[in-house]
């Protein structure tokens, strides 16, 4: 296989992997896992935790920062499984991965951290950030409309 199949392979798993890995903790701050295998079972006990791991922030913002992290995260997988302006929304994912790893590191210590693979994680948004080749992306469907408009 060439090279530059290898890349596109390698976009669409990073691509998958990191939605994936946003909508399975959306899903758990829901309650859609069994409690078994879930980390916080139910919205409060986010709430909690993001306030756990936000100590400096008043409790009044601690939904609203709740909100806004579960929002961006849907919105991130989202995009990044369609495949739409890919290298923004990686790069974009690797600074809320980022963030949310140094939060937990400044509160409870790396430990969490390190269990929760955060640090991967951001690793894998950040050099999808840099693939530029294009593989089932929409993005491919856009650019390559905007060429025939040009060509026209």
């Amino acid at each position: 296989m060439e090279d530059n199949q290898h890349k596109k392979i390698l976009k669409l798993f990073l691509r998958i992997a990191l939605s994936a890995r946003f909508l399975s903790a959306v899903a758990d701050r829901f309650g859609w896992w069994n409690k078994e295998v879930s980390v916080w079972g139910n919205w409060n006990s986010f709430l909690a935790y993001t306030e756990l791991i936000n100590p400096g922030l008043p409790k009044a913002v601690v939904p609203a920062i709740g909100i806004i992290a579960t929002g961006a995260e849907i919105l991130f997988a989202f995009f990044l499984i369609i495949g739409f302006k890919t290298e923004l929304f990686a790069k974009l994912s690797g600074f809320l991965l980022l963030l949310f790893g140094l939060a937990m590191i400044i509160s409870t210590g790396i430990k969490a951290a390190l269990d929760y693979s955060v640090f991967p994680a951001t690793a894998a948004a950040f050099a999808l950030s840099l693939i530029k080749e294009k593989y089932l992306e929409v993005d491919s469907l856009i650019s390559k409309r905007d060429r025939q408009k040009a060509l026209q």
